[in-house]
């Protein structure tokens, strides 16, 4: 069974420029997610996907593979993560390094325990896809939103009396990493789906970084995590 690492980083970040490469803790953010990877031992090879030379350069130095260069059509900001790493896929079977699994683990998760990804390996057994969640910090059943002349209203009027721990804990994605099958990949396969199986993460160990404002939480997040260990 031989599983590859896929680490999509492209150099086209806006909201934070070259965020996958910028300096987190004394390293580029990305080297957490490589080492994270290379840690786990659960990998035939830990690769990035990137239309950047700087970020290919940076990548190869904490120990990753750039064997391609990712395509213009697929380093943009409409490109999901999918089709980047089916190209993979197609690229490693055309060169003749076919994988049976493939782990899409995101550049900007400095986070990321090696045990999850094996926990997520474990649940992929019997499944399509294993991915990286989190709950909700409250209860989405008691949501407000507000109206157009600017009230607030309950998005189910009908939990308002509802106690909290009544009601069914809810999820979202972590933005961690997702463990899938190569045939799930490439017959593009619905990851969000009774198909997949959850990896359950403590929300101390999540953090989505896309805004300056994420960066801020991040650094915050991972020096109380450091203080503990």
């Amino acid at each position: 069974m031989k599983a590859v690492a896929i680490i999509p980083a492209r150099g086209g970040s806006k909201r934070i420029p070259r965020k996958n490469i910028k300096p987190f803790f004394g390293k580029p953010m990305i080297a957490y997610s490589i080492e994270a990877a290379l840690e786990s031992g659960l990998f035939d090879a830990v690769v990035v996907s990137t239309d950047d030379a700087e970020i290919a350069e940076v990548a190869r130095t904490y120990g990753a593979e750039t064997p391609f260069i990712r395509p213009p059509e697929l380093a943009n900001d409409h490109a999901g993560t999918g089709s980047v790493v089916v190209h993979a896929l197609n690229w490693f079977a055309t060169n003749g390094t076919p994988y049976d699994a493939a782990c899409c683990i995101y550049a900007t998760a400095p986070l990321l325990d090696p045990a999850r990804l094996k926990e997520g390996w474990d649940r992929l057994q019997g499944k399509r896809f294993a991915f990286s969640v989190t709950s909700y910090a409250f209860p989405i059943q008691r949501a407000l939103r507000q109206t157009p002349d600017g009230s607030v209203d309950m998005f189910w009027p009908e939990n308002l009396t509802k106690r909290s721990q009544d009601l069914e804990p809810a999820y979202h994605d972590a933005a961690q990493f997702y463990w899938g099958w190569t045939d799930a990949w490439l017959n593009g396969e619905i990851t969000f789906s009774p198909i997949s199986a959850p990896v359950i993460l403590p929300r101390t160990e999540v953090v989505d970084i896309d805004t300056p404002e994420d960066w801020d939480v991040a650094e915050l997040t991972y020096k109380v995590l450091k203080s503990r260990a």
